[in-house]
């Protein structure tokens, strides 16, 4: 019950967040004075889906805004008016394991779940791959997270995202001594963004 309660209040400030990205979305774009058809280029999205998204016709979601910010060259929470990590009036509980903090953003058990993570170095964590069930997606904020996915060794610069079946042996974290910030989203087999990670280059 109780969390079936905590679900009801976070739905009307989830509401309240997706309503403000499509007046934020409108002036981001004339403040840089591009054209719909400009940025439609840009990032691949239609000029009509574009456009329901700036009136609030669309429902965002973060296969659209990922190609927006990086055409625009912001960081993602910049689109939705996310408060920084610490801010009072975040509800959600952070969850703390060793060197890495994660923020849950879904609140719905089972499905696709979404997490804001920062990491930092850790001296005493080797990176030994594991594998599970399911399907991730990795998009970076800040810093630099590297990613050994089977034989692969890459590490991805903030803008960038991987995505990955974990049954895959896989790890990742901190590509250096400094942390990482980025976004992860889980689910189970089927549900997966189609974006790649650039490899490393030599």
């Amino acid at each position: 019950m109780d969390g079936m309660k905590e679900q009801n209040e976070g739905a009307p400030a989830l509401d309240a967040v997706l309503t403000g990205v499509g007046p934020r979305l409108r002036r981001l774009r004339k403040d840089r004075g591009v054209t719909l058809a400009g940025l439609s280029e840009a990032t691949g999205i239609s000029v009509s889906t574009l456009s329901r998204l700036e009136s609030g016709g669309r429902r965002p979601s973060l296969e659209l805004l990922l190609p927006i910010a990086r055409a625009h060259e912001v960081p993602l929470d910049d689109l939705v008016g996310a408060p920084p990590v610490g801010d009072p009036r975040v509800k959600a509980k952070p969850i703390v394991h060793g060197a890495k903090t994660s923020l849950p953003l879904t609140a719905r058990p089972g499905g696709l779940q979404a997490y804001k993570v920062i990491q930092k170095a850790s001296c005493t964590e080797a990176p030994e791959q594991r594998t599970h069930e399911g399907y991730e997606w990795l998009y970076v904020l800040n810093g630099r997270l590297r990613l050994k996915l089977a034989e692969h060794d890459l590490v991805l610069a903030p803008g960038e995202a991987a995505e990955f079946d974990t049954r895959l042996p896989h790890w990742f974290g901190p590509a250096d001594d400094e942390p990482v910030e980025f976004l992860s989203l889980f689910g189970p087999q089927g549900e997966r963004m189609h974006v790649r990670a650039r490899p490393k280059r030599s």
